[in-house]
């Protein structure tokens, strides 16, 4: 269990990153037209979705970290056009996110932080709310991308939490 709020999210990051693999080792399996297929998803294709996932936790990222956030026209940019390009930018802003967790204090995350939305409204929020909704950003897209697999022939893993604490050896 949880010593702490900082231990859940560091966790929290951690799963984020397990789950994100399995995700992209099970989207390499598709063929070119079924990965860039609009299968009817939010943002239409595993491709598509797996973009938005990026530009959603660059976009918290900076705001939790208090920096200026990138410039963008809409949350359906596409930051990568390519598969690979998108999984070395994946496996990057993954490893930010975990040094960003690692970085926090307790009091860090307790924190009340001023930042705007995309479409400029201006809010505040305490951090660990902040990295509350990344998270669950994640979980529910990540979650469209695991269906939209599931509409292939290829063997898709489990991506509950409980599968990757068991595989870290957390229980």
């Amino acid at each position: 269990m949880p010593t702490s709020i900082k231990t859940q999210y560091k966790m929290l990051a951690d799963f984020n990153q397990w789950a994100n693999i399995h995700i992209y080792d099970s989207s390499e399996m598709l063929s070119s037209d079924d990965y860039f297929m609009d299968r009817g998803a939010f943002f239409g294709s595993v491709h598509n979705t797996l973009n938005h996932l990026l530009l959603i936790d660059r976009l918290w990222g900076a705001r939790i970290a208090g920096e200026a956030p990138p410039t963008i026209t809409g949350l359906d940019d596409v930051l990568y056009d390519a598969f690979d390009e998108l999984r070395t930018a994946r496996i990057a802003e993954d490893e930010k996110l975990i040094k960003l967790v690692d970085d926090l204090s307790e009091d860090d995350l307790t924190e009340t932080v001023s930042y705007k939305m995309s479409n400029g409204t201006a809010m505040q929020t305490e951090r660990w709310l902040m990295l509350s909704t990344l998270f669950n950003h994640h979980t529910h897209h990540r979650g469209q991308v695991h269906c939209l697999l599931t509409q292939s022939d290829i063997s898709i893993p489990a991506l509950d939490i409980i599968y990757y604490a068991k595989e870290a050896g957390l229980t």
